[in-house]
């Protein structure tokens, strides 16, 4: 049986709270404007679905974005976040909302920010994790940028000193 106050409560949905939640569970959540296409992307059928609801679709405001992107960079995670993640942290953190999400990365970030976040469906992060730039050939160590390029894999950027490939690694 749904709980029909939980419903109701204001949060902010990641992605996979839209794909996998009952459409009782979504309805009254907040979401980023930038995920429907991602979500239109992934599941045409689920996207109708979600569009039908009383879902709380927003732009993000640029001064949360910058936030979001500062905090990410604290903790590492910036440079493995996508556009539609920075944009779900930003309405998290600029509405300073619980965020609901299977998303380790975006988990770890409000965590280490003290901010509230909650899983979809999956046990969720159990620790706090600190990620950094570490160079293949000299092994320097550096913290992330806030103007880091997203990606999912590879190098984050060139090393300053040698010029071998920085990669984030967990700082120790």
């Amino acid at each position: 049986m749904v709980d029909w106050r939980v419903s109701t409560l204001m949060r902010v949905l990641d992605t996979a709270a839209l794909l996998y939640w009952p459409a009782t569970e979504i309805a009254g959540g907040i979401c980023s404007i930038s995920q429907q296409t991602e979500l239109e992307k992934v599941s045409p059928q689920r996207y109708m679905l979600v569009n039908s609801l009383e879902v709380d679709w927003r732009d993000v405001e640029p001064n949360w974005l910058d936030k979001a992107r500062e905090l990410a960079a604290d903790s590492g995670d910036l440079p493995r976040l996508s556009k539609v993640d920075l944009d779900v942290l930003a309405l998290a953190v600029g509405l300073n909302l619980p965020l609901y999400t299977d998303d380790y990365r975006l988990q770890n970030t409000m965590q280490k920010a003290g901010l509230e976040t909650k899983s979809v469906g999956t046990s969720g992060a159990k620790q706090v994790w600190r990620w950094e730039l570490r160079c293949t050939g000299c092994g320097k160590k550096e913290s992330v940028p806030s103007d880091v390029e997203s990606s999912k894999k590879g190098p984050v950027k060139d090393c300053e000193i040698c010029g071998s490939p920085m990669l984030l690694k967990r700082a120790k």
